[in-house]
């Protein structure tokens, strides 16, 4: 990913981001519709199907990008308010079978660090139709991961790929954390690249690519974005995906080890936290680690469960952690699984409000007035049920909507992208209701 000039030029850089990404959610085959193979996919000639151009729910229809097949893609969300489309397709450089994107922060610069993203999600159907379409198998690979040369590197998130092949001595950075999509923990894999800028496009340079490849597909999300360590005046990035496979030198493919369906905490009435997770399946997994904090940074070992290892059948697993003892008005747990190669695996944090002796933990909202993520702590019958967290704005519109199939004690909300003013936060479980009013800053 380079930075995007107004001009065509050969020597312009493109990261080809395989965007089938960030906290992305696939849909298995079991999905309606065609059932196909795709060795290579291409986008081009896109049109606004529906929504504002360039803004969050607007939904673009790219045909022809397979063997019967079109594709809708969809602005999902982004880090700010500050992060805009510059261009869903950019054609006067680069690939024109490429999905190449354009994002800006802050109007181009910053003066401080900072990081930034834009969340998108792919949507497969039958030509000229809405019918979704599954595919059996593609790949997708991210060229040129790199940086401004100073203090700025760009980074691809994908989300719930089956497995990425990097060169043995990659430059690329990997971090594996589990994050909540529509209810269920995702695997999201994020390559952050370096600071060095790397001329043009080159498929020599396998050091700063990665090749994901996604099974059973027929919709998924991704994130693209940057991050710099102090001020940058070059955060117009440009993007690009080309789904097709590379040649490495010396390949390594790493598949991931578990799917994580959920994990959640619940503080019952006997002073203990009861955390649960359930495994869709596992691939040579060695033990899970509960991992404990109290400032939501320095984080501690509080538990080991061995795990079955490997199996493609759904596992439960239970711990409880006993906090008679704590003083601290906030516990929070991270499950770290770790499998037979050392390799680690980190879930979304969770966390435990604790009350005064004798008080009964109702709905909070905290904090309040919000910046980044609220926080609300759920009443203690609504734990392990299905709950429904709404946000509406002072004109009784709906700006965000989270649904959450066994609820935490407490759950998050990302609100950094809503404007300032005043708020409403509505809960629902079953027939029971609770609204606190919020002031986002």
């Amino acid at each position: 990913m380079k930075t995007f000039l107004h001009v065509k030029q050969n020597t312009t850089t493109l990261v080809l981001a395989c965007l089938f990404l960030a906290p992305g959610l696939i849909s298995r085959a079991q999905t309606a519709g065609t059932v196909t193979t795709a060795p290579s996919l291409s986008f081009s000639n896109s049109s606004l199907y529906s929504g504002q151009a360039g803004t969050v729910g607007a939904i673009y229809r790219f045909p022809s990008v397979g063997n019967n097949l079109d594709a809708f893609v969809k602005i999902n969300d982004r880090s700010s308010s500050q992060v805009r489309l510059v261009s869903i397709d950019l054609t006067n450089t680069g690939f024109s079978r490429a999905f190449q994107p354009s994002i800006s922060y802050n109007n181009g610069s910053v003066n401080s660090a900072a990081n930034w993203w834009m969340e998108f999600e792919i949507s497969f159907v039958n030509r000229n139709t809405t019918t979704p379409a599954t595919i059996n198998t593609f790949k997708a690979t991210a060229i040129d991961i790199d940086g401004d040369n100073s203090r700025l590197r760009e980074w691809v998130s994908f989300t719930n790929l089956f497995s990425y092949m990097l060169e043995e001595n990659s430059l690329l950075s990997v971090s594996n954390l589990l994050q909540t999509v529509n209810g269920l923990l995702q695997p999201l894999t994020t390559f952050n690249g370096v600071t060095t800028q790397y001329n043009g496009i080159d498929t020599a340079q396998t050091g700063i690519m990665v090749t994901a490849t996604y099974n059973d597909a027929n919709s998924f999300r991704f994130r693209i974005g940057s991050s710099t360590t102090g001020s940058a005046s070059v955060t117009e990035r440009m993007y690009a995906i080309w789904f097709r496979d590379f040649t490495y030198n010396q390949p390594q493919v790493t598949t991931l080890p578990v799917e994580l369906v959920s994990f959640t905490a619940i503080l019952n009435s006997n002073n203990k936290v009861d955390l649960k997770w359930k495994t869709a399946s596992e691939i040579n997994v060695s033990h899970f680690t509960i991992e404990k904090s109290y400032d939501g940074k320095n984080f501690s070992d509080a538990g080991l469960m061995f795990a079955y290892g490997n199996t493609n059948e759904e596992k439960n697993y239970s711990y409880s952690d006993n906090i008679s003892g704590t003083q601290q008005p906030v516990i929070y747990y991270r499950l770290r699984s770790t499998d037979i190669d050392g390799k680690t695996q980190l879930s979304e944090t969770r966390l435990i409000r604790i009350g005064k002796k004798g008080e009964e933990v109702k709905m909070v909202t905290y904090p309040n007035p919000v910046t980044h993520e609220l926080r609300v702590t759920v009443p203690a019958t609504w734990q392990g049920k299905e709950i429904m967290l709404e946000v509406f704005n002072q004109s009784g519109q709906r700006v965000k909507a989270v649904r959450n199939g066994a609820a935490s004690q407490t759950e998050t909300i990302a609100v950094n992208d809503l404007t300032k003013g005043f708020y409403v936060v509505k809960a629902s479980c079953n027939n029971e209701t609770a609204q606190q009013k919020i002031v986002k800053n």
